[in-house]
């Protein structure tokens, strides 16, 4: 296959980025500086900076030469201007045209908050109504942004739990760190000047120097140990002099440039990280045990939280409470020369790479930004047809079809339920970096020349043959059974596929009359495997016994006489490069496509559009006035593991009823991402929750029939994919099948929508 197929269809359009912040851009490089340089590689980045006193009201903009972002800097007679500073805004917009927000404080919202923005992002990387001068008003403020936010960031797992139900749409991104950049330290390069004379052993600080560190504690580390030095390094904010402790040993070295931090930290013998224990401290997540650690430095710090649950137990990082526990450690540190007191410390280094955090939270924005074009009630209030198709479903279904349609010049509005597009498809970055199918694995595999070169305009591909293996007595065994499976079980020698069928034909149990599940596997193949790998499987997936189940079922699983132990035999076997949800977001990105997600259909006023294609279950559409159709849920256990690779395949099925679950899945394997740990997913089968896939047996399709009878006759409405159809269906044929959907549907004549 040809791996570059639909190379640079990934290149979106993406609106500029206004970053409202609290701290100065040129100061300490620190979590805004990280995240925002990265996301100025893909798109326009301007920072709106808190305004500064001057002789004239102007908006001063300076570009950073390193990272391309704009600077944007309020100059004001008034700083307490909002009027001004709105003025300034609605400048900047007037410039942009659109744009998205970027809150680091809610104080901004008093002069923002007016805009249309495309999407509203909050990083909330500080409790910054504890800080020294907060303003009296910033937790109300902040329940403001709360609610007006699409999507909100903590820096740390104490932020996150403070605020997770306060917001329905929010992730802790704890602050990672530059390895290339400060792992320039463990070659230690040369010392800068103004530390090169100060004598050893010397321990270091490197940060914003204010309230939050402990003076005390540092005052009282140098008075215990007079022969011992301390460099401090950082700008000093809200302290006055005399807060500063004063001493022959403490040496207060300024603010330095973010590149030469390295150089530095190359030559202490310890990093401290003193800060108090108070309100201001109680919810930070410091940058600096990181970037300490990734610089091969020891580090002791004080009992802050996020460090204890974060770093707690890691050889390389301390915890002391005061400056006497500080000392012991720091002489233990010193002490201690054993390079892998470091590999706890690089292991979670490896996944907290500001690049991956960068990556995944610049895709949940995105994510954002195509959700709601416009708000549900900006289109409720138009006066005419707002869609001449309304899409209910952003899955393979539903997105194809409004591709389709789009395509033809049609208006469509896509609506789904759930917070984001690509159905079960849906693949997402996990805490650890790692790329992960939230709803099980999707592994896709086709005959259809069509639906490959279709898919292929949306994603570039990489080859993949999925393999899977069973755990049984006799060990893990290829699935589905072939001569390899056969051998191991039984201990025959069977060299070829006459013998290895001459086999099967003896343990079969050939019927002619074939109804159920287990009639087709027993004849074809006998009870004994029969009993091995289908019918506790079978059991726990579908919750009825196999014989009370349509032959369809078992007659996916096919029997090989050959030693070929991929999973699936089609000609077209590969994996999305970038993932589903990016191909999905490729296939939906088309100017006559509005998707609004997290929207029920029926939140869509009817006579506002002219069509409506349904993805759903049927008989929900119907209010289940026949009855409830059955479908199987599942329940996915994601769990990630300190290890390169759990499994030797990507899946392993596991037919004993004595396991709970029915197979986990080893996503690294279907990816083809290289990363230190990896990700499985535990998948046990359900009769509550999400409807997944439908039970095929003659009771239910006697019952689908009735309502397939009432889509048949319901005009204005085409029913699509497997639960609209109430087929157990694979990717690609739902695919095909929303392809010559599509053409039928166009071929029609369509009333056009006055508006």
């Amino acid at each position: 296959m040809d791996g570059t197929r639909g190379a640079g269809v990934d290149r979106i359009a993406r609106p500029p980025l206004v970053c409202f912040s609290h701290l100065r851009w040129n100061s300490v490089f620190q979590r805004p500086q990280q995240l925002l340089s990265r996301f100025a590689l893909e798109r326009e980045v301007l920072v709106f900076e808190e305004p500064i006193r001057s002789d004239e009201d102007r908006l001063r903009m300076e570009t950073c030469p390193a990272t391309g972002v704009r600077v944007l800097t309020p100059l004001l007679r008034d700083p307490a201007d909002t009027e001004a500073l709105r003025g300034m805004v609605d400048q900047l917009m007037a410039r942009l045209g659109t744009a998205s927000a970027w809150y680091y404080t809610p104080l901004a919202r008093a002069f923002s908050d007016h805009v249309a923005w495309r999407a509203v992002a909050y990083d909330c990387m500080d409790e910054l109504a504890a800080f020294r001068f907060a303003a009296t008003d910033m937790k109300a403020r902040e329940q403001r942004l709360l609610a007006d936010a699409d999507v909100v960031f903590t820096g740390g797992l104490s932020l996150y739990e403070a605020r997770r139900d306060r917001h329905a749409n929010i992730h802790c991104f704890p602050s990672g760190v530059d390895l290339d950049h400060f792992a320039a330290a463990r070659q230690r390069p040369p010392e800068p000047d103004d530390q090169r004379h100060l004598p050893r052993p010397l321990l270091g600080y490197f940060g914003v120097i204010d309230e939050r560190l402990d003076m005390r504690l540092l005052a009282r580390m140098a008075e215990l140990r007079p022969g011992w030095h301390f460099a401090m390094l950082g700008p000093i904010a809200k302290l006055a002099p005399e807060e500063l402790p004063q001493a022959p040993n403490i040496h207060w070295l300024g603010a330095k440039p973010y590149a030469e931090l390295p150089r530095y930290l190359a030559h202490w013998d310890a990093a401290l990280m003193p800060f108090a224990l108070n309100d201001a401290t109680r919810f930070i997540s410091p940058t600096k045990a990181p970037e300490y650690l990734a610089g091969g430095c020891r580090v002791i710090s004080t009992p802050v939280s996020d460090v204890l649950r974060r770093f707690g137990g890691i050889e390389a990082v301390a915890i002391a409470e005061d400056a006497e526990g500080f000392v012991a450690a720091a002489e233990l540190a010193m002490a201690r020369a054993d390079s892998s007191d470091f590999v706890a410390a690089d292991t979670l280094l490896a996944a907290s790479s500001w690049d991956v955090i960068a990556a995944r939270m610049a895709s949940l924005l995105e994510a954002e930004e195509k959700r709601r074009v416009l708000p549900l009630p900006a289109l409720q209030a138009r006066p005419a047809r707002i869609a001449d198709h309304l899409v209910v479903g952003a899955g393979f279904a539903g997105a194809v079809m409004a591709e389709r349609l789009a395509s033809s010049g049609a208006r469509v509005l896509v609506v789904d339920k759930r917070p984001h597009i690509a159905g079960n498809a849906y693949d997402e970055h996990d805490a650890a970096g790692l790329l992960i199918h939230r709803y099980g694995p999707h592994i896709f595999h086709t005959n259809s020349d069509e639906v490959l070169a279709y898919l292929s305009r949306f994603t570039a591909w990489r080859p993949y043959e999925h393999r899977v293996l069973a755990q049984v007595e006799a060990g893990l065994v290829p699935m589905p059974v072939n001569r390899t499976t056969l051998n191991r079980v039984f201990g025959t020698a069977l060299r070829t596929e006459e013998a290895a069928r001459g086999f099967l034909a003896q343990l079969a149990r050939p019927s002619a009359d074939i109804r159920s599940a287990r009639d087709f596997v027993v004849s074809s193949v006998g009870p004994i495997l029969y009993e091995m790998f289908f019918h506790g499987y079978t059991l726990k997936q579908w919750g009825v016994d196999p014989s009370e189940l349509d032959r369809s079922v078992t007659a996916r699983v096919p029997t090989r006489t050959s030693d070929d132990d991929r999973y699936f035999q089609d000609r077209h076997q590969c994996m999305p490069l970038r993932g589903y949800t990016r191909m999905f977001e490729n296939m939906l990105d088309h100017e006559n496509i509005t998707v609004m997600t997290g929207t029920s259909y029926r939140d869509v006023p009817k006579g506002r559009f002219g069509h409506m294609v349904f993805t759903g279950p049927v008989d929900e559409y119907f209010g289940q006035r026949f009855g409830a159709l059955p479908y199987r849920s599942l329940r996915f256990e994601h769990e990630t593991l300190p290890l390169e690779f759990a499994q030797p395949v990507a899946t392993i099925n596991f037919p004993g009823l004595d396991t709970p679950y029915t197979r986990c899945t080893e996503f690294k394997h279907l990816t083809g991402q290289s990363h230190r740990h990896t990700s499985i997913c535990r998948e046990t089968s359900s009769a509550e929750g999400e409807p997944y896939y439908p039970v095929p047996n003659p009771a239910n399709q006697a019952l689908f029939k009735r309502y397939e009878a009432a889509a048949d006759a319901e005009e204005g409405v085409t029913f699509l994919g497997r639960l609209g159809t109430y087929r157990y269906l694979n990717m690609d044929q739902v695919v095909g099948q929303a392809l010559a959907t599509a053409r039928r549907l166009l071929e029609r004549p369509m009333a056009v929508a006055a508006d």
